[in-house]
């Protein structure tokens, strides 16, 4: 009787109405090299809706001033505006208190700051720092950093040949001397989806802290880090509808006490005088110097946006995506997908043979669709596959299916080329 119920009111329901969004978004109704643009390049920066490129461009408009420091009519303005952005900023991620929440260039800057900061404070001689084989550069290379100047070891979860991590491989490196977990919520290269609320369950029952980089789960899924979890949360705006050079970290308010400044300048101090410094409370402690302000304003319209998606409706959208990308590209010949796991977002990388990535990605543009080719900041990804790079098409929930056949007969072009 209930499963009778749910069929009809599933039939019931409106299928995700893409041409609908598309609408918001000026720049999918580009043409290049005479052709309508089709744009699977998502994973590298998403487009933005009108409605933050109108927001950025009010606040220069009709706010422009700094933030914290003024008390005439448009500093203060700035400041409200500025700091409703970390208000949405900490309504899109869970997050417990506005005090979380530190404004940063990028996800980049977010693992940085942690790093240079807790890391430095918790990582000593002989103590370990685990990653996983999937990463991003941009979460591999300051945890090189922190273990060369510390002495530190650094340990790496494998991947099996779907892409996936190898079951129970990341908790059988976890030991007493394991400090920090760092791992990518979403791969970059393969989509693999990680099972962070587990794999930091692990983590803390070894006494390490965890850093998640998810720059690439923001814009596909909902994300509240107390269900995860996690210590540290880093976003990278541009990737989630927002403008560039804008970020977010989450971390726990604990921790951000704890931690010491990243940065010296203006706004993260109490006072200063040429004997000693007293440092601002967190998140000014890490916000030194005049912030990118206009950028902020611009990301909290991008989270409005999303806040205002439905999240089910997406999310059958781009699996739907992802299932059509798949089983099409599957029938071209020499063709193989790279990264098959269970849990994937709405990215595709592939390999034809005989044809370097760059060689089908010059093509294919010329076809009017861009998608990404290369090594994708993760060159471990690529070693461990025999590949030197890969092609890779990333969808957000404005794109089409008739944007995937796009993509299928550009490649079969490619193929006719280097037959």
């Amino acid at each position: 009787m209930s499963t009778a119920v749910e069929e009809t009111a599933s039939e019931r329901r409106p299928r995700f109405d893409v041409e609908r969004v598309r609408r918001d978004f000026p720049a999918l109704f580009l043409t290049v090299h005479g052709k309508p643009l089709a744009y699977l390049d998502n994973a590298a920066t998403a487009h933005k809706p009108g409605t933050v490129i109108e927001a950025e461009a009010r606040f220069y408009r009709e706010a422009n001033a700094n933030v914290h420091r003024g008390v005439h009519a448009l500093s203060l303005k700035a400041t409200i505006a500025y700091e409703e952005a970390r208000e949405k900023a900490a309504g899109f991620l869970g997050a417990e208190s506005l005090s979380e929440i530190v404004f940063v260039r990028g996800a980049t800057e977010a693992i940085n700051l942690v790093a240079a900061t807790h890391g430095r404070q918790r990582v000593g001689a002989g103590d370990e720092i685990v990653v996983t084989a999937m990463e991003h550069h941009s979460n591999i290379v300051p945890w090189q950093l922190l273990c060369e100047e510390k002495g530190a070891r650094l340990k790496v979860a494998p991947i099996d040949d779907a892409g996936q991590l190898v079951a129970g491989g990341l908790e059988e490196l976890l030991t007493d001397r394991t400090r920090i977990v760092a791992l990518v919520h979403v791969s970059n290269a393969l989509g693999t989806v990680n099972p962070v609320r587990e794999l930091t369950a692990a983590a803390h029952e070894a006494g390490a802290t965890v850093v998640v980089d998810g720059a690439q789960a923001a814009p596909h899924m909902p994300v509240d880090v107390a269900e995860l979890g996690c210590d540290f949360y880093a976003v990278s705006g541009h990737k989630a509808f927002g403008p560039t050079g804008i970020g977010l970290l989450w971390g726990r308010a604990d921790l951000l006490r704890e931690m010491p400044p990243y940065q010296g300048g203006g706004e993260m101090i109490r006072s200063v005088s040429f004997e000693r410094s007293e440092y601002a409370d967190p998140p000014a402690r890490f916000e030194a110097g005049t912030p990118n302000i206009a950028g902020a304003v611009g990301l909290g319209a991008a989270l409005d946006y999303l806040g205002a998606l439905d999240w089910a409706g997406v999310a059958e959208h781009e699996e739907a995506l992802l299932a059509h990308a798949t089983e099409a590209l599957e029938q071209l010949p020499g063709l193989s997908i790279i990264g098959r796991a269970e849990r994937k977002a709405a990215v595709v990388s592939f390999v034809l043979d005989g044809v370097h990535a760059h060689d089908v990605g010059t093509i294919v543009d010329r076809e009017g669709v861009a998608v990404r080719t290369g090594h994708h900041c993760a060159q471990p990804v690529m070693e461990r596959f025999g590949v030197p790079a890969t092609t890779r098409a990333s969808f957000a929930f404005y794109n089409s299916h008739e944007e995937v056949d796009r993509l299928v007969a550009a490649l079969a072009k490619v193929r006719e080329v280097f037959a």
